[in-house]
């Protein structure tokens, strides 16, 4: 696996490069991950908090990322790639539950490029209601977005919850 390590706002040094290759290098014991795909890890001063560490990791199953706000470094990273570890355990047993024979095999061993066998599809029809009925519908659901049509505009509109505890729209034009 390559590495893309940027620092905003930081120096990114050779100890913190070090210290990201190494701790990225473990997930290859989880998980396969194409020699030729870049792991992007991007550090940043983060307010008065500290240092926020992102990580991005491309595999044969999906996009993995995590991200993390600490105000030691090395907790930071530590803290992120724990997350993406969970993350794959996680993902494994789902799969292996539901899917042992076919899609279990991408953690173990290559993938064929040919299957482009969905995970799991699901059909939604969205119900016309205004912004504020959608809102409430989703937090009763306990989910982290909710599709609908827009009672006003008549347009499909996905509603969402933001990282800092708000909430945003996605308007789709037909």
């Amino acid at each position: 696996m390559k590495f893309a390590i940027y620092g905003e706002n930081v120096t990114v040094n050779d100890r913190m490069r070090e210290k990201i290759e190494g701790r990225l290098s473990d997930l290859n014991k989880y998980v396969v991950i194409d020699e030729a795909q870049s792991a992007k890890v991007t550090v940043k001063v983060y307010g008065e908090e500290g240092l926020k560490v992102e990580v991005n990791v491309p595999t044969k199953v999906g996009l993995m990322r995590s991200e993390v706000v600490h105000e030691d470094f090395s907790t930071a990273v530590d803290l992120a790639i724990d997350k993406l570890e969970d993350q794959i355990r996680r993902q494994k047993g789902r799969l292996s539950r539901r899917h042992k024979d076919s899609l279990a095999e991408n953690f173990y061993e290559e993938a064929d490029e040919d299957n482009d066998t969905p995970v799991r599809t699901k059909m939604v029809f969205a119900e016309e209601m205004i912004l504020d009925e959608a809102i409430m519908r989703m937090e009763m659901l306990s989910h982290s977005f909710f599709i609908y049509r827009d009672a006003d505009s008549d347009k499909l509109a996905v509603v969402y919850k933001r990282n800092d505890g708000g909430y945003g729209l996605i308007e789709i034009n037909e």
